[in-house]
């Protein structure tokens, strides 16, 4: 009886932990914080969910939040300063889709206010930052979301799986690839007013203080003092993908090594990042290589990461997937001493195989929504979500080993115990 007693109690306690996270009519509130370009994405995302409701939007731009809303078609609260919604009791949860530079101030600041949060990738621009995060996070055991969401997309979920059962065999290495000019570094231009409606001083936040330019805002990504180019955007969906597939979700490399160069110019921008680079990355049972060929064309070269494996190949990307078996057969010799070597075939080659998805920007959209969903069912049940925190500061924690290797030219270590890296 006594068993039975404290079971109920129990889970009595679970229950009502829960339901304070969510707002007194069972739906849960959330604020979003960043209405540009990627929350025109993904906004539609959470105006579909049952059980949730989009209760305010906050923009340092006052044209762009006026313009988020009208479009959501949803009556909310806007504001241009984040801790306004930090402060309000009815909020449950927040949604950080700022600028890189932003994400570490909000999220530990969301948490200590008992927020749940849904924070973009990278989930920092620095490692100082992200781990600040990680142990905010951990301190206050959020239920935290970071926008990977291609590990709810069901194809890199089949693609994992068949990695696991052996369908290439051992795993030894893996390449990404990838080619667009998008988010290399932008020519430089002369200071012009602000924009009206736009909080400059709050857009740079705790970043160093500049004069406005429009590259500065619209090319953001390119710079180190707020994103990371193509190493963190795209970078950090490959890492967690190629993570997801190794189990490697909680493992950091051991030393991570780059070459870069600058386009267009003989001399090093040290204020934005290289649109040419090849970073890699040493593991303790697998080696990960990413560059970034800067096509001749406009159009981009789509790749990918490709599982070298003792059988075959598997290259997955938004737009599917292709397996190719290996063409040549792996020699065995017996080991008997002074014998004649004895060629032996190796196990049985595997089939080629090709799926391809007909509309991957509709599929993308499709995996948002799951991965929304995930998130907000986690905040009420109190369980880790599909990319929980830690999952996305391993799947970020390479891209920036490797943008440090770039600024300094020199190897990198990471310590796990300290939680920072160490030139090498």
């Amino acid at each position: 009886m006594e068993s039975r007693r404290n079971f109920l109690q129990t889970t009595t306690a679970a229950a009502l932990a829960a339901r304070s996270a969510m707002g007194a009519n069972d739906r849960v509130q959330v604020a979003i914080i960043g209405t540009g370009g990627r929350m025109n994405l993904l906004g539609a995302a959470f105006f579909k969910q049952p059980g949730c409701t989009v209760a305010a939007a906050v923009d340092v731009d006052r044209n762009r939040v006026d313009q988020f809303v009208t479009k959501s078609g949803t009556k909310m609260d806007t504001y241009g300063d984040y801790r306004r919604v930090l402060d309000r009791k009815d909020i449950d949860a927040v949604v950080i889709a700022t600028p890189d530079h932003w994400h570490a101030p909000i999220m530990i600041a969301a948490c200590e206010a008992g927020k749940d949060v849904y924070v973009e990738k990278p989930v920092s621009n620095s490692i100082p930052a992200a781990v600040k995060m990680l142990e905010a996070a951990q301190k206050y055991k959020r239920v935290v979301q970071v926008g990977t969401q291609q590990r709810s997309w069901a194809h890199f979920q089949e693609c994992a799986r068949m990695i696991q059962e052996g369908a290439v065999g051992d795993v030894t290495h893996v390449l990404i690839q990838w080619g667009s000019p998008a988010r290399a570094a932008r020519p430089p231009q002369a200071p012009q007013p602000v924009p009206e409606g736009l909080d400059w001083e709050m857009w740079q936040g705790p970043a160093e203080r500049h004069p406005y330019t429009p590259s500065r805002r619209t090319g953001w990504r390119a710079y180190y003092d707020y994103g990371g180019a193509l190493v963190t955007d795209w970078g950090v969906h490959w890492v967690d993908i190629i993570h997801l597939c190794l189990k490697a979700d909680l493992k950091a490399p051991l030393l991570a090594a780059a070459s870069a160069r600058y386009l267009g110019t003989d001399e090093p921008d040290l204020e934005q990042v290289p649109g040419a680079f090849m970073i890699t990355w040493k593991y303790d049972n697998f080696l990960l290589s990413f560059s970034n060929v800067v096509p001749s064309s406009p159009e981009p070269v789509r790749g990918g990461p490709h599982f070298c494996g003792s059988r075959g190949t598997l290259l997955v990307n938004r737009s599917g997937y292709v397996i190719r078996p290996t063409t040549v057969a792996t020699p065995i010799y017996g080991p008997a001493p002074g014998s004649t070597p004895q060629r032996q075939q190796g196990p049985p080659p595997i089939e080629a195989k090709t799926m391809t998805i007909s509309d991957a920007a509709v599929a993308e959209r499709a995996a948002e929504v799951v991965h929304v969903r995930n998130w907000l069912d986690c905040i009420k049940s109190r369980q880790k979500p599909v990319a929980d925190f830690e999952i996305g500061f391993h799947s970020t924690l390479p891209c920036l080993l490797g943008l440090e290797s770039i600024r300094r030219e020199r190897t990198f270590a990471w310590d796990p115990a300290a939680r920072s890296s160490r030139a090498v």
